[in-house]
């Protein structure tokens, strides 16, 4: 069993609390920024007395309604300024929260709701509450719906009042690092959701690693902000909250990755992003796309390319002259422009959620926005390993950041230990015990390799092999993530379980396939155009490069092109953008018995 380990940087005290840098700012600096609230389309500053002074307003009201330590109260919401008042609230008097993505069902709500015995829930709108409504008989131990759009937190607030601030110290003196902080439920591609249990310490130790680690120079830049736009249900963006919190890192939030996202971003101008890399592969699809439509696609080719390579010398510690020139001219014709598109003030992003891809890890590199890829579940605080910007590896997903151990099983497993990683799952005593092996190892399901140097390349899910009639085991993801890095391409989905050979399901994304139709003189909607020969023909293309990355019996020898996009409302895509595959596999039975048909 192949490991490997780093040293500890910051330890934990016994008496740490996720509130206390929240408190501490408030009476120490309190006229200093700490978040930016957008208010009529304009972003007001958030001063640490005023978000200090919003937190103890919702903490008072809790106590107010009876929330007792240890009480689990649900959160559903898109991302939004109150949505980080309610998680330190909450925090404060001792609860634990329990986010709900704002997109769940009825029957999903009920799930999560139920399961963790939520005594409570905050939802974001009537029609959030209407949904926790249709499922209300069915939960005994919820007593509370509050509501935070309409003035509804306003009015929630006002019954704490005439509670004293010195219960709120009280509450947070009386817990300890050990206590629960947060239930965050997996995202149920199998199955349903079970709740990972993550402590104050858990939180605490991952963010303050990685600040002090590998992402100090990312956490530590002068006038340093961010823009937080993925869902805080999940808990990738959960943590980069609190790591703002804890960093001094002023941060905003948007709720949508819809078209509006990108104008925000060149207003807000933040000094590093999250998000995943299908983000990445739209700002690159848009930018080649918007130079070819000008007539400047040759030159927009030339430039990626001159960027690539110059990302890949940098790793040789040598950049010649002559693309040292060639970069700099295309730094002030393109590469600035792709800048401004995030707001011009970002160096670098973090990345996770699937593979980004070492084109575009290099082309982002080379543009000079270096993108950190890293890796991590639910249960072990969202990440476990990251690139260091200083000494990245593009291809892989970084190395254990300090305090954490990895090691590859014998059968290819990533095993995970460090006080990052969950102490269990909610209810579930029987998949915890599952989940450790005898020596206290956390069984990812990933499968990966780990090089000399401790980084780690993630090559697939466990539970997802595919064994072929011929006996050759295929990890999916490998392929399916480079078919999905071409623009045309929305989703893909590799088949071939006892089949003599790999093939694939992949749906069409509509806004590529719009400028694909322009030009190439085509009409007609996806359904209309899925037969179509030149369509058919680039899809291919995209096959065929995929194919170089993998053996011939790993290679997809046939596809079909679907009518319809694996969307969260067909019940093919999970709420943080995971492929339920068994869904797939049982809609899309005829499709994929037709591929192997003759």
């Amino acid at each position: 069993m192949r490991e490997y380990s780093r040293p500890v940087k910051v330890e934990i005290s016994t008496d740490a609390h996720l509130t206390d840098t929240v408190f501490a700012r408030a009476a120490e600096e309190p006229g200093a920024v700490m978040m930016r609230r957008q208010e009529s389309g304009q972003w007001r500053d958030v001063t640490c007395k005023e978000f200090g002074d919003d937190v103890v307003a919702v903490a008072k009201a809790l106590i107010a309604a009876g929330i007792e330590h240890g009480d689990r109260v649900g959160l559903m919401s898109r991302t939004r300024y109150e949505w980080t008042v309610i998680d330190y609230a909450l925090w404060a008097v001792g609860a634990v929260v329990v986010p709900i993505y704002e997109t769940s069902s009825a029957e999903q709500v009920e799930w999560i709701l139920g399961n963790s015995g939520s005594r409570a829930v905050f939802v974001e709108s009537a029609e959030h509450g209407e949904r926790v409504g249709a499922v209300k008989d069915a939960l005994p131990d919820l007593e509370s719906v509050w509501q935070i759009d309409d003035s509804g937190l306003d009015t929630f607030t006002a019954t704490g009042t005439e509670v004293d601030a010195a219960a709120i110290e009280e509450r947070r003196a009386a817990g300890t690092v050990d206590d629960l902080a947060t239930l965050i439920y997996t995202s149920g591609t199998t199955g349903l959701p079970k709740g990972c249990e993550l402590t104050h310490r858990n939180l605490l130790f991952t963010i303050r690693n990685i600040i002090d680690g590998p992402l100090e120079q990312v956490f530590t830049v002068e006038g340093r902000a961010t823009l937080l736009f993925l869902p805080l249900a999940h808990s990738f963006a959960r943590i980069i909250e609190v790591g703002c919190v804890e960093s001094k890192t002023i941060l905003g939030h948007f709720p949508t990755t819809g078209p509006e996202l990108i104008d925000t971003l060149g207003v807000y101008q933040p000094t590093f992003l999250l998000a995943v890399p299908r983000v990445f592969e739209k700002v690159y699809n848009k930018a080649e796309q918007k130079a070819v439509s000008e007539g400047k696609g040759r030159i927009f080719a030339a430039a990626a390319d001159t960027a690539i390579a110059y990302s890949k010398a940098l790793d040789t510690g040598s950049v010649p002259l002559g693309l040292r020139l060639k970069h700099a001219l295309f730094t002030r014709l393109v590469y600035g422009k792709i800048l401004k598109a995030v707001g011009g003030q970002a160096t670098h992003a973090v990345s996770g959620g699937s593979a980004l891809g070492t084109r575009l890890g290099h082309f982002f590199r080379g543009v000079g926005l270096t993108i950190i890829e890293g890796y991590g579940l639910t249960e072990t605080s969202a990440p476990t390993a990251v690139n260091d910007p200083g000494r990245i590896k593009i291809g892989t997903v970084g190395q254990p950041f300090p305090g954490v151990s990895i090691a590859i099983g014998d059968d290819g497993e990533i095993l995970v230990k460090g006080d990052h990683v969950m102490r269990g799952y909610w209810d579930n005593p029987a998949a915890a015990a599952e989940a450790f092996d005898e020596d206290g190892w956390y069984r990812t399901g990933d499968l990966g390799d780990l090089d000399d140097d401790g980084y780690v390349s993630i090559t697939g899910r466990k539970k997802e092999i595919i064994v072929t009639a011929g006996g050759k085991n295929v990890a999916p993801a490998v392929i399916e993530d480079r078919i999905r890095g071409h623009a045309l391409v929305s989703q893909c989905l590799v088949v071939g379980d006892n089949r003599n050979f790999i093939a694939a399901l992949i749906t069409v994304d509509p806004e590529a396939l719009e400028f694909w139709k322009q030009q190439n003189g085509k009409s007609g909607g996806v359904a209309d155009l899925v037969d179509d020969p030149d369509l058919i023909a680039a899809v291919q293309a995209a096959v065929d490069d995929a194919n170089k990355a993998v053996s011939r019996a790993e290679s997809v020898r046939k596809f079909t092109l679907l009518p319809v996009d694996f969307t969260e409302d067909g019940g093919q895509m999970t709420a943080s953008l995971k492929l339920k595959r068994h869904v797939v596999a049982e809609q899309f039975g005829k499709d994929i018995e037709e591929l192997y048909a003759g």
